[in-house]
């Protein structure tokens, strides 16, 4: 399985754990971890930006996300409001994307469920790099047809990674949730009080960086998978740990 390991105050990385630092729990099976790897790699990363009425709080954020882009990833750009509108198919031209980001326009109300599910099931197709999906919410939803376990549930069968980035705290426990059971990392952007450069560049650090384990113990991996961290040592951090099973 594909493990995200962040600092819950700060949004870091944590680098070096080994496969003892990892407790999981399936249901009420614990795992055996037999190895954990860190690995950092490229992305295939789909941006999907709130415009909703509230989306011009997001707005600042989208052109730095496409700045940080890396020459070998790809990006895709899908804006949403009450409904998901592919307005650039997956492109490392930065130019194509800056572009696509001035054609969007605001309006209706955020479905961001809706949005989630349309863009996992038709967004990624013969990608290569890791599959992710930025979300840059103003941090509302809007009474989405879909419910979380849907989105979830297909997000693991095609193996993408949800990473949300949000601006108030309202739906910030579906965040974490929809982070926390894909492999991702939720980001609360007034909370971390980073200027929009600094923080497209915190994000996709955790977007690269993850461990993969090796895990034992069930024969079928469970739709809620409890991942912890066990340190060594004294440590004033608190971490969160997400999953994503691999097939």
């Amino acid at each position: 399985m594909i493990v995200t390991v962040v600092d819950q105050k700060t949004g870091e990385p944590i680098r070096g754990l080994e496969a003892r630092n990892f407790h999981i729990m399936d249901d009420k099976t614990r795992l055996r971890v037999d190895d954990a790897e860190f690995k950092s790699t490229t992305i295939d990363i789909m941006l999907l930006i709130d415009t909703s009425l509230a989306g011009p709080l997001v707005r600042p954020l989208a052109g730095s996300f496409i700045n940080e882009l890396g020459e070998k990833e790809q990006m895709a750009i899908v804006s949403y409001h009450d409904s998901a509108d592919l307005i650039q198919d997956f492109t490392s031209s930065k130019s194509l994307l800056h572009q696509a980001l001035e054609r969007v326009q605001y309006g209706n109300n955020p479905r961001v469920l809706d949005a989630l599910y349309a863009a996992v099931d038709g967004g990624f197709t013969s990608n290569v790099g890791r599959r992710v999906i930025v979300l840059l919410s103003a941090g509302v939803e809007g009474h989405s047809r879909v419910n979380e376990g849907e989105v979830l549930r297909l997000a693991r069968s095609r193996g993408v990674s949800i990473f949300p980035v949000y601006v108030v705290g309202v739906e910030r426990g579906m965040f974490r949730r929809l982070s926390d059971y894909s492999g991702g990392a939720p980001f609360a952007a007034r909370k971390l009080k980073l200027q929009p450069a600094a923080l497209s560049r915190l994000v996709y650090s955790a977007l690269r960086e993850y461990y993969e384990l090796e895990v034992s113990g069930v024969y079928t991996l469970g739709d809620r998978i409890q991942v912890t961290i066990e340190r060594l040592g004294k440590s004033k951090q608190k971490l969160r740990a997400s999953s994503l099973p691999l097939e």
